[in-house]
């Protein structure tokens, strides 16, 4: 079979690298790819945004099956286009990507349907938005609305820093369009856990649990990124905490999403805080999370391609989904100065003897060599079979990979480890 993944990034690297492993797949593209993912499938100049240009580009290759992995364009509506073109998709239509684009739609689901998250108002104006923040105690946490390219929540450590995040995203418009309305909601304390499902609209399939590390500074200091590491599974997701999250988060977000008219078929991502009250959803998104992918999908046993044809053909129940006992570590080499300013365009070397996964996130092929392209530059994965050495394994690899400017937390896992 004909299979193209939609997206450019070190998890369109990992969901490529499982992909590989199916005996059903012929020929593999990536659209657009990066310089790194061209190792492993065909990369074709098609942005991920460009919904007509993909569509052309699968009827011209008998394309038997789509796996469009990045929150922009499932939100934008590509299932939905490419379903129309005969394609089967793995991913979500437009009315189920909801639940990532907007950020008041997903917390008014959740208060209908007596989903556990935090407290919150919405707003669609500055005035009222900043009498509400003089109602409160800080911290507060504020989100635009739509996507944000993951930097729209600021978690303000004072109520005229709330204000100013406020001012930033519906005056300035610092997120476009995606910050014309915003969630002002309560700060919850507690281990974070993201855990990314698979389901068919009906069944729910959990992956292995995650832990995120989204500052850019060791002892989770300095800006939020995109993430400059992860672990699995997350030792504070206990099969106990896993039980309520099946009953009163994830059977439920399903139960109302098609209660909505809105069945949500593909990978849910499940962002959670675990309180001192329980579980509670920070937040949805609609797709594969980056940098969970790196850590997830080494540990997947089962066969990728098989699962996807299941969620898309709705025959998730009678498809095995099995996770190795193991652990997995993503160490993030990124760009010095990311995720503000940061140089690019130097040669990535790698040492002969690695024993690691690299996925690929901002790299491009120039002249056959391997350039830095971007602030979150690859991943360097391992797998063991206890965390401690997941993540030994990991630092030592990074060590045998080299770039001017590179970058990397010295902590990832640390916190898990500790825990």
């Amino acid at each position: 079979m004909n299979v193209m993944v939609i997206g450019g990034g070190g998890r369109e690297h990992a969901i490529v690298k499982a992909l590989k492993k199916s005996s059903e797949i012929d020929k593999l593209y990536c659209l657009p790819g990066n310089g790194g993912i061209a190792e492993d499938a065909i990369c074709v100049s098609v942005d991920a945004k460009d919904i007509p240009g993909m569509v052309a580009f699968a009827k011209e290759n008998n394309i038997d099956f789509a796996v469009v992995a990045p929150d922009d364009p499932l939100v934008l509506g590509a299932v939905d286009a490419l379903t129309e073109a005969g394609v089967p998709c793995f991913g979500p239509d437009k009315k189920a990507a909801i639940i990532e684009g907007s950020k008041v739609f997903s917390k008014n689901l959740m208060k209908k349907y007596g989903i556990p998250t935090a407290a919150y108002e919405t707003f669609s104006d500055i005035d009222s938005a900043c009498k509400y923040i003089d109602t409160l105690t800080a911290p507060v946490v504020v989100k635009a609305d739509g996507l944000a390219l993951g930097k729209g929540v600021i978690i303000a450590q004072s109520l005229e820093e709330a204000k100013e995040a406020i001012r930033e995203m519906m005056a300035d418009r610092k997120f476009g369009d995606s910050g014309l309305n915003v969630v002002i909601e309560e700060f919850l304390t507690g281990p974070e856990v993201s855990v990314l499902a698979f389901t068919d609209g009906n069944v729910v399939k959990p992956m292995v649990s995650s832990m995120d590390h989204k500052r850019a500074h060791d002892g989770d200091e300095g800006l939020n990124t995109g993430g400059m590491g992860t672990i699995a599974p997350n030792p504070y997701y206990t099969e106990e905490i896993a039980q309520r999250c099946m009953d009163e988060i994830f059977l439920p977000t399903i139960a109302a999403m098609n209660a909505e008219g809105r069945p949500f078929k593909g990978c849910l991502y499940f962002g959670l805080m675990i309180t001192p009250n329980g579980p509670k959803v920070i937040e949805y998104n609609c797709r594969f999370g980056d940098p969970e992918t790196q850590v997830v999908l080494p540990l997947l046993e089962s066969d990728l391609f098989t699962i996807m044809r299941a969620v898309s053909e709705e025959k998730l129940s009678e498809t095995e989904v099995k996770f190795s006992a193991g652990a997995a570590c993503c160490v993030v080499m990124a760009s010095e100065g990311y995720p503000l300013s940061y140089k690019k365009g130097f040669e990535i070397s790698r040492d002969e003897n690695m024993d690691a996964e690299i996925y690929i996130a901002g790299a491009k092929l120039s002249d056959g060599k391997l350039l830095t392209n971007g602030g979150r530059v690859l991943g360097v994965v391992a797998t063991a079979d206890t965390l401690s050495e997941a993540v030994k394994k990991s630092y030592n690899n990074v060590a045998k990979v080299h770039f001017e400017n590179a970058y990397f937390r010295k902590d990832i896992g640390k916190r898990a480890m500790e825990a």
